[in-house]
């Protein structure tokens, strides 16, 4: 049966079927973006998300920066320059310079919608920058307005395929009960990157759900040996926004200061220290009060755990930790195959997290800025392909669905989701196997997870209100498999891939690694545009 969209929020049958043109998973920025550009060409959008649409996610709770650059040659030159070597030379100008394109054009719409863009000293507005909550708000407002059905607490839970083409998505309603089918022209995947539940701010929603449904459907990997970031954190708290411990020092338990652990190379060092002893932190480098002032104006949530707590994060100390936020502020994903953001698969795009930010970040990104305006720019490119393609059929898709991707035979015995989170966790959140990372470390971890996989890859759950949590934790071991293969095979330090056992690039390496498969994980090589990287060379 086939429901009217306006119909959806009323049925509750244990089935919810819906047929539209273009299904986006996912309400993130990327996901935002996409179903307003899917719906401004005219098809008919259904947005569903794991949360609620506009406040669930890593942009919703904190701030972030924009890399929002004018039209002029040399300011883009000079952004599109920035990143090259320090992502190792993996990054293209051809996906530079539209991505720039469209950043600045959606930027300029947020504030024709009135985004409160705050203003210099002239008055001009300083367009860099938003906070998530305003953000994403507005992008929810204008998503409803735009006629697309958004569906809030309702995971997806696989992909639909038809004759090797992606034809809709199943997933459950997770306040009504029961699940949901939707046919459509094409899915837009937009449901983040992987942060392995580390209570990194807003992550604990991004398991890298889109890695695992993509994968079974057949959709290739790249960039996923560019996994291993790791955010600042207070001990007691989720908030990895790092922009303040630039104002920081950083100290050993006897309060004695660590040497150049507040450098570029800061983050390396602190994580060398946390091997071995804690390390605590102050921001004393904020010395003023109208500094502090402004500070506490720029990210006020980077306090409130303070201001509960009593402490004075500028006179006190504090005890800090590394955080794995994985691939959210990595640069892997699914591996697209132009700017239309499609993926190997047809009828399947990506966005965001969900899609490799190699072709602007190389090997290294981090937070905010790139990650930004890539959620924007591949958002508004995955919507408009999905939209033409599915339009291209004329009518709505029939809701006479196949069965879900995913496998589903029955376990020999009961499966916990909890156990299979804190053993993949055990995996990948130690500095010593995913930051620090060696042949020795990576392969017994990758053994103990090929284990893990090799149990629960056709695990069912026992009731349904386990199927998301066995969903996630299957994500999770899924992510780090691919993370630790492609780790393995990248036998250089290249971005953020750190390899004890190789500290240095090699040019020979100089190729992107694409990985494939779930049981087993085939890696073949692509080769990247040689004439930066030869000129830096030379």
């Amino acid at each position: 049966m086939s429901l009217p969209l306006e119909e959806t929020h009323a049925s509750l049958s244990a089935t919810t079927d819906i047929a539209c043109h273009v299904l986006v998973i996912g309400g993130g920025p990327a996901g935002c973006w996409a179903a307003m550009e899917a719906a401004g060409a005219g098809a008919r959008v259904v947005l569903v998300d794991k949360g609620y649409c506009g406040s669930s996610g890593a942009t919703a709770s904190a701030g972030t920066q924009i890399w929002y650059v004018p039209p002029d040659e040399d300011a883009r030159d000079a952004a599109m320059a920035s990143r090259e070597a320090m992502g190792g030379y993996l990054s293209e100008r051809s996906w530079m310079a539209p991505v720039l394109d469209k950043t600045f054009e959606s930027v300029n719409r947020l504030a024709d919608w009135g985004y409160p863009f705050p203003r210099d000293d002239k008055g001009e507005q300083q367009r860099i920058s938003v906070q998530g909550p305003e953000y994403m708000r507005l992008l929810r407002r204008r998503v409803k307005n735009a006629g697309v059905t958004i569906l809030d607490h309702h995971p997806a839970t696989g992909l639909l395929m038809a004759d090797a083409q992606v034809v809709g998505a199943t997933g459950l309603r997770r306040q009504q009960g029961g699940q949901w089918r939707i046919a459509a022209g094409a899915v837009v995947l937009a449901t983040g990157g992987c942060a392995f539940m580390s209570k990194a701010l807003g992550c604990d929603v991004l398991t890298g759900d889109g890695y695992l449904m993509g994968a079974e459907a057949g959709a290739e990997l790249s960039g996923m040996e560019f996994s291993s970031a790791y955010a600042i954190s207070p001990a007691f708290a989720s908030i990895t926004k790092t922009a303040l411990y630039r104002f920081a020092q950083f100290y050993r338990k006897d309060h004695s200061l660590i040497e150049g652990a507040g450098s570029a190379r800061g983050r390396s060092i602190i994580a060398r220290t946390l091997l071995s002893q804690p390390v605590y932190a102050r921001l004393d480098l904020a010395e003023t009060d109208e500094v502090r002032a402004i500070l506490r104006r720029a990210q006020p949530n980077f306090f409130v755990p303070f201001d509960r707590r009593g402490i004075d994060p500028f006179t006190e100390f504090f005890e800090v930790k590394l955080r794995l936020e994985g691939t959210v502020r990595g640069t892997g994903g699914l591996r697209l195959t132009g700017l239309d953001c499609a993926t190997t698969v047809t009828g399947l795009y990506a966005a965001g997290d969900n899609a490799t930010r190699e072709p602007i970040c190389g090997g290294f990104t981090g937070g905010g800025s790139h990650n930004a305006a890539w959620a924007i720019s591949t958002g508004a490119f995955a919507g408009a392909a999905a939209a033409a393609f599915a339009r291209e059929k004329s009518e709505l898709p029939e809701s006479n669905l196949p069965q879900l991707t995913a496998q589903t035979a029955l376990p020999q015995e009961p499966t916990d989701p909890a156990a299979i989170i804190k053993a993949v966790q055990d995996e990948v959140f130690p500095l010593d196997i995913n930051y620090f990372r060696t042949q020795s470390g990576l392969s017994a971890a990758l053994a103990r997870l090929d284990t893990l996989w090799a149990s629960i890859a056709t695990a069912t759950a026992a009731d349904e209100s386990q199927i998301l949590a066995l969903r996630q934790a299957q994500a999770m071991v899924a992510t780090a498999r691919f993370m630790y293969r492609a780790a393995l095979a990248r036998t250089e330090t290249r971005g953020m891939h750190r390899r004890e056992d190789f500290p240095k690039q090699d040019p020979a390496q100089h190729h992107r690694l694409i990985l494939s498969g779930l049981d087993a994980i085939a890696i073949r090589r692509e080769s990247v545009d040689p004439g930066i990287y030869k000129e830096a060379a030379e």
